[in-house]
């Protein structure tokens, strides 16, 4: 049974894989014919081929770029996984301070981002912590939102037992709460990884311009003001490629690690 499940795994990951790599072929071919057909500027929209060369050109850059935003994209991550899972625990303890502090919550997730850069900047600085804090902010509802919910979600008849038995609220939380809610803990650390990316790459349009930081976000700045639009594309490339290895790296610790209690997630 478990050998028949393992091999259906793999031809279902196999077509998959197929699936997107016929899709991602017909669109570079309809991309380079539109190119061709309407005889596009390089300056507008360059052929596939033509962001592959300045993607070579500018490999070092790339390479530097992508290692600078993905270190700040994971320290972010991290960070807004400990601070969004200790602000979970709070509200699951008191129903008080739920009703009060998570308004607030949900208005980082309203603030344009764009609105707050700028005076994160003026507060902390063209530097590598402002990126971070930035990509807090943008990661961190999705943390605390499904932690409280995961928290919150037990079973009435399970939570009746550990009562029964005599256990305390510290208990309860650590032995009953706590595991219940890693799978939604992981959920939420899967839709907040792929704003990691986002976020670092919003925060280094600003930080670029005031220091020599290069990552992604502030290769991006300088091309786009130098009109090499083959580059912008390969770097765009590369943070699409950093965001699913970020999301990859959060499947697979859900997978692998923590399987144990993500199984039904």
């Amino acid at each position: 049974m478990t050998e028949n499940r393992t091999k259906s795994n793999w031809q279902d990951a196999a077509l998959s894989a197929a699936l997107v790599i016929t899709v991602a072929i017909i669109a570079l071919v309809c991309w380079e014919a539109a190119v061709w057909l309407f005889d596009l500027p390089k300056a507008l929209l360059p052929t596939p081929r033509q962001c592959l060369a300045a993607a070579v050109q500018e490999r070092l850059a790339l390479i530097q770029g992508t290692f600078s935003t993905g270190i700040a994209a994971v320290a972010g991550l991290l960070t807004a996984v400990v601070l969004g899972s200790s602000i979970a625990v709070l509200f699951s303890l008191s129903r008080k301070i739920r009703l009060a502090f998570f308004p607030y919550v949900i208005l980082l997730q309203t603030v344009p981002i764009v609105a707050v850069a700028p005076l994160l900047i003026i507060w902390s600085g063209y530097t590598f912590r402002t990126v971070v804090i930035v990509t807090v902010i943008v990661c961190l509802f999705p943390i605390v939102n499904s932690v409280t919910a995961g928290l919150l979600a037990i079973d009435r008849d399970t939570s009746d037992l550990f009562r029964l038995y005599g256990a305390d609220r510290m208990k309860r939380l650590t032995r009953l709460q706590i595991p219940s809610a890693i799978g939604q803990l992981m959920l939420g650390t899967k839709t907040s990884s792929g704003l990691a990316v986002i976020g670092a790459i919003v925060a280094e349009f600003f930080v670029g311009n005031g220091t020599s930081y290069d990552g992604l976000g502030t290769l991006m700045t300088g091309w786009q003001a130098l009109t090499k639009t083959d580059a912008l594309i390969a770097a765009l490339v590369a943070s699409a490629i950093l965001g699913l290895a970020l999301f990859g790296s959060v499947q697979l610790v859900s997978a692998t690690l923590l399987r144990r209690w993500t199984r039904t997630h």
